[in-house]
């Protein structure tokens, strides 16, 4: 008769959980074990082991199903099956780190580095610095443009500035070593900042306005002066330092001086004051009437004081110029445009006296009134040059009327006329103004208003 051995009693398993090993079955591997001849095949004598473990050669019995204890709520046991214990699981199982999993690329020999990192795939490496093929910071401040200089200074290779401003890339060269970082045409600053960054020194900081400035008609477009002559391929006129020179081109007429004037900043590019761009420009240009328009609109818009620009045209030499001379004049005298300086001829060749252009009138508690194109103070009349160009909406008409009847409010008599009136039929408006003045001097009552000169407006920077 064949007994079986009873093996050692084993550690109590934890609840719910199966054992690890079968009931073991009478054989000829066991008569030999009763013997005590050990079986070469089966290892060491199962007695001996410190803990019980997985028998390789027998398959798991299936797991008894079991009803969940509604106290305890699903049983999980440490079978495999089952998966690891909800209490120990802290985290998501998580995949291989995708940082740590190498690409598509060329696989290493048994003599590469194992230091070195593993190739990637074609997708962009974060950790690979840029090559030089962004633009420069400072071309966020200088309206998207930037010198070679400043590209170079960058990281950028000149291969790359060549390849990217031919045409129908995606960069521009605007003017020789200036490139327009854009595939759009470029604006009137764009423009105008494009000259300053050519004529300013490489090294130097072209917004800062020590080597190079804006200044002439472009300037004073910039200014919104009206009146100041601008055509996208018309020359910018830009200061630099004398003795310096540098070549013109097309778009660029560099002025050499001595004299570096006070600078500004105009919508991000550095330029010269407004008595300096209108003396610039008045030098340059030959048409008297453009003259005395640019000049008389850089007064009356208040950038600067009549005297101040007679100093101006007196230090830069240009009063021996008739047209210049005779444009100074008026301003000093208060004329502030082409048709007050026709009114002011037509009055001068009569025997009417001479009135006060362009005066500001207040109310006797020191209210603002208005400011009439020509005033004469003893007799309480004003002249109105009113042109359409200021009269297209309906606004400006009524704003108009208000004016006129708020001067004739205090007891001023106010003539009304075109310039085209005065240029074509001063008679008539010479006989209305004649016909007031002596109406005004029988009156009993003379107008309460005071009058004063002209006033700078402040600039706005």
């Amino acid at each position: 008769m064949i007994t079986t051995r009873q093996p050692r009693p084993r550690p109590r398993p934890r609840p719910h959980a199966r054992p690890n090993r079968r009931p073991v079955r009478p054989g000829p591997a066991h008569q030999l074990r009763q013997t005590g001849q050990p079986d070469p095949a089966q290892g060491p004598d199962p007695a001996e082991r410190r803990e019980p473990g997985p028998d390789p050669q027998r398959e798991p019995s299936p797991e008894p199903q079991r009803e969940p204890d509604p106290q305890r709520g699903p049983s999980r046991g440490p079978d495999s099956a089952q998966g690891p214990d909800p209490d120990e699981r802290r985290e998501p199982a998580r995949g291989p780190d995708p940082a740590s999993r190498p690409g598509p690329g060329p696989q290493r020999g048994p003599g590469s580095d194992p230091q070195r990192e593993p190739a990637r795939g074609p997708g962009p490496n974060p950790q690979r610095k840029p090559q030089g093929h962004h633009p420069p910071r400072a071309a966020r401040r200088q309206l998207n443009l930037a010198t070679r200089h400043q590209l170079t200074a960058a990281g950028i290779p000149s291969g790359t500035i060549t390849s990217r401003s031919r045409p129908g890339g995606p960069w521009q060269r605007l003017l020789p070593r200036v490139y327009l970082l854009q595939t759009g045409p470029p604006d009137q600053r764009q423009r105008a900042l494009s000259a300053v960054l050519y004529a300013a020194e490489p090294a130097a900081d072209p917004l800062s306005g020590d080597t190079a400035a804006l200044t002439g008609a472009t300037a004073l477009a910039l200014l919104g002066i009206r009146e100041a002559p601008y055509a996208p391929g018309s020359p910018v006129d830009v200061l630099i330092r004398s003795p310096r020179r540098l070549a013109a081109t097309g778009h660029v007429r560099p002025l050499p001086t001595s004299r570096w004037p006070r600078t500004i900043t105009v919508s991000g590019v550095p330029s010269t004051r407004p008595v300096r761009a209108a003396a610039d420009f008045a030098a340059r240009t030959d048409d008297p009437d453009r003259v005395r328009a640019v000049l008389a609109g850089v007064v009356q818009a208040g950038w600067c004081h009549p005297r101040d620009l007679h100093a101006e045209l007196r230090a830069s030499r240009l009063l021996a110029r008739p047209a210049v001379a005779a444009a100074a004049a008026e301003l000093l005298a208060g004329v502030r445009s082409i048709a007050e300086a026709l009114a002011r001829d037509t009055l001068t060749a009569t025997d009417l006296p001479t009135p006060l252009w362009n005066a500001r009138l207040y109310t006797p508690d020191g209210t603002f009134l208005a400011s009439p194109d020509a005033y004469w103070p003893d007799e309480g009349v004003a002249l109105e040059i009113d042109s359409a160009e200021y009269h297209y909406t309906r606004d400006a008409w009524h704003a108009t009327l208000r004016r006129r009847l708020r001067l004739e409010s205090y007891g001023v008599l106010v003539v009304s006329a075109t310039p085209s009136m005065i240029r074509d039929t001063p008679t008539e408006v010479l006989a209305a103004l004649r016909t007031l003045l002596t109406l005004a001097a029988t009156r009993p009552t003379p107008p309460t208003t005071t009058a004063r000169g002209h006033q700078q407006l402040p600039l706005p920077f």
